[in-house]
């Protein structure tokens, strides 16, 4: 989706993880023109008042106007929708804006832990693809690699992608990337759950890859590891990205030493960013950096307002969380 309009939104920083004012941050971000031209177009106004109450008003008013899922659709079963010139013309800005179009480099030239987050089976593929080409670079030092996902079943559309013969779930796909584009081996270490996979089941599985540069090769071998987490709520629903956070932080409890750096795809790196902060950066101090592939990937109006709508979500989450430091 692009509009040429000749109407360009000035870009709206992502809040930043502390010791940055994240609370500014936050409220920069949901009271930027853009997302107030967005919600005018929707049918409404951005009212005054607290930080906590525009979330809690902007998570309301995109649950009943940018909701497509509802509530249990996969983010690629959501059906097309039809807007206006003028509607169409807001999200295009709005979402380029916030972050969700333009994939932007990392900030750093060192990382500890390098993460590639699951999606979709051609997801995993691409955005595998991309972390190994970062860290192939040497742009992004000598990270441990890890790929994040689930025993989610690949859809049927999904098992027809080129590279993924044998896979099943998105862990499987996630695995197939990572050893595509990191030239992996066999596995050195698996564990995990055993019997027919479910919401509460878990897998890890290492791997070893020789360093590509020759900072790399001198360090030695790079740790490259795949993980499936369990469902927090394995009654209700699969894994999502805040359990594959959880799991992962749980395995290798990060400190304020060890910056991470999270790859996804743009239009997802604004709420996966605030979950990052939430649940890497605050209990565990790691700074994170969350980018977007550069990928010329495009998506409907329907899944940047949806995502916008995750932002908001993940931002009140965030908000409720964090404790501002005492004056």
């Amino acid at each position: 989706m692009h509009l040429d309009d000749n109407t360009t939104a000035r870009p709206v920083a992502l809040p930043p993880s502390p010791p940055g004012d994240l609370a500014g941050g936050i409220r920069d971000w949901i009271t930027s023109a853009p997302l107030r031209e967005l919600v005018a177009a929707s049918g409404g106004r951005l009212p005054g008042g607290g930080t906590a109450e525009l979330l809690a008003w902007l998570d309301d008013f995109s649950g009943a106007h940018w909701d497509f899922r509802r509530g249990s659709l996969e983010r690629h079963m959501m059906d097309p929708q039809d807007f206006g010139t003028p509607v169409l013309a807001a999200i295009d800005r709005a979402a380029t804006a916030l972050g969700l179009v333009t994939a932007h480099p990392p900030s750093r030239r060192e990382y500890t832990h390098l993460l590639v987050l699951g999606g979709l089976g051609a997801t995993c593929l691409q955005r595998a693809d991309y972390a190994a080409r970062l860290w192939r670079s040497g742009a992004v030092g000598s990270p441990r690699v890890a790929g994040l996902g689930s025993f989610r079943p690949l859809h049927e559309t999904e098992l027809a992608t080129p590279g993924l013969a044998g896979c099943v779930t998105e862990v499987d796909a996630m695995r197939a990337g990572l050893r595509a584009s990191f030239a992996l081996g066999e596995p050195v270490e698996h564990r995990g759950t055993t019997g027919p996979a479910g919401h509460d089941s878990w897998s890890i599985t290492d791997f070893t890859a020789p360093g590509a540069t020759t900072i790399q090769a001198a360090a030695g071998a790079t740790t490259v590891q795949v993980l499936a987490a369990p469902s927090a709520e394995p009654e209700l629903r699969r894994a999502d990205t805040s359990d594959t956070y959880r799991f992962w932080a749980g395995e290798h409890r990060p400190g304020p030493g060890d910056a991470v750096l999270i790859v996804t795809s743009p239009i997802y790196v604004p709420f996966q960013h605030a979950d990052a902060i939430r649940l890497l950066n605050l209990p565990y101090g790691c700074p994170v950096d969350t980018v977007g592939l550069d990928s010329e990937q495009s998506f409907g109006p329907e899944r940047y307002l949806q995502e916008i709508r995750s932002a908001v979500r993940s931002l009140r989450k965030l908000h409720q969380t964090y404790e501002p430091p005492p004056r």
